[in-house]
């Protein structure tokens, strides 16, 4: 798909005769993870040294009117070879209307506004690979048209080709026991990958609020999985990727100092129907000890009504944090939180940091630690995987 996706929209930009005026910009990453605890299969590496890159070529012409976007992505891992691995995050021509705008090709797309989950956020599949946090994306086909009227602007999504989750490999850590084999996923639909999705969205904003109404029908992101046991072979995990419809409502107030926020799902399909939500607040303090920085304040609660049935650990959990802005020339930042499971399945700890290197460098720094993890918590698995990260990377 990725070969064919980066053919095309190079095809494109040849037809149209502004490859070589194309602007180009992007980064090369270099990764070090290292795990304080050994893992729970002894397969698994201790720490990992990985290089990424990702370039961004950008056309425009008509007056802005149109636009050819290509970001592809590669990362090398020598520790897991299922996380080195290769995606175009986009690949799209763009049309600009008078109150309308037309994508076409691989691009990304995110709904939500809060910080500790994402549940509205479904339209691109997670790699999960790159991050156990969720928030990375990959390139998901399909054609967008966003009409802006008066009365708020509509999103209208055809999504005709389906991505499969990445997973870690046998010496990947952060995976669960046991693995997941990518190589044998099942699908409700018989279309399998090619079963056309289709999803809408209305979004307004009214006054201090900003409003989002979505609707989801096709194959799901989120894979359940199968035990498959084959004699005389380690067992593994088979994703099933079920058909789903999915109503989605995301609210953000701004209140002068304080951003209050709200995400809620109604979901049915893959055997389950049931209901969803995070909300809470962020205060920032601005010009803290009256300097320069900001200082946020984080509370959110996470809610599923699937309680101990829910396929994820967020079902009844409180997410508290801070978030540091120095407003400097460095760009420096600091985001740290914590997740306590209320149902006593044990707490995630979380501290993300950056900083700008003089004009073209940033520095980057996450640190994830997991406490008093039961052994039935859908945890567990990571129970022995607190890691810290750095990341180098140079922009150009």
């Amino acid at each position: 798909m990725a070969g064919r996706g980066k053919r095309a929209i190079l095809g494109l930009m040849l037809l149209a005769g502004v490859a070589a005026r194309a602007d180009v910009s992007g980064n090369l990453s270099l990764e070090g993870r290292g795990f304080w605890q050994s893992p729970l299969d002894e397969r698994q590496v201790d720490s990992s040294l990985s290089l990424s890159g990702e370039v961004e070529f950008y056309h425009e012409w008509d007056d802005g009117r149109q636009a050819l976007t290509l970001t592809p992505f590669l990362r090398l891992d020598p520790h897991d070879p299922q996380r080195s691995h290769g995606d175009i995050r986009e690949a799209f021509w763009l049309k600009v209307g008078d109150d309308w705008e037309l994508r076409a090709g691989i691009t990304k797309v995110y709904w939500g506004v809060t910080e500790s989950v994402h549940l509205v956020d479904i339209v691109n599949q997670t790699d999960l690979v790159e991050n156990p946090d969720g928030e990375q994306k990959l390139g998901q086909p399909m054609i967008q048209l966003s009409l802006e009227r008066d009365w708020g602007t509509l999103d209208l999504f055809a999504l005709p080709w389906f991505r499969e989750r990445t997973f870690p490999g046998v010496h990947g850590r952060l995976r669960v026991q046991p693995r997941v084999d990518i190589h044998h996923a099942d699908y409700e639909s018989a279309a399998g990958p090619h079963h056309f999705d289709i999803a809408l969205r209305w979004s307004r904003s009214i006054g201090d609020w900003d409003i989002g109404l979505a609707h989801f029908r096709g194959t799901s992101r989120d894979p359940l999985f199968v035990p498959r046991v084959v004699p005389g072979e380690e067992p593994l995990l088979t994703p099933y990727y079920p058909l789903i419809n999915q109503t989605s409502l995301d609210v953000q107030a701004t209140k002068g100092d304080w951003l209050w926020k709200l995400e809620a799902v109604h979901h049915s399909g893959g055997g389950q129907t049931y209901n969803a939500a995070v909300g809470g607040f962020e205060y920032t303090r601005v010009g803290i000890l009256g300097g320069a920085s900001d200082l946020g304040l984080l509370a959110e609660y996470q809610y599923d009504d699937r309680r101990e049935q829910a396929l994820t650990p967020f079902q009844n959990d409180l997410f508290i944090g801070i978030r540091w802005t120095a407003n400097d020339e460095q760009s420096s930042e600091l985001l740290a939180g914590i997740i306590q499971d209320l149902d006593g399945g044990g707490r995630l700890l979380n501290i993300e940091a950056s900083r700008r290197l003089g004009e073209d460098w940033k520095l980057s720094l996450q640190l994830r630690a997991w406490f008093d993890v039961p052994r039935g918590s859908l945890l567990y698995p990571l129970n022995r995987d607190d890691y810290a990260e750095i990341t180098l990377a140079r922009y150009f």
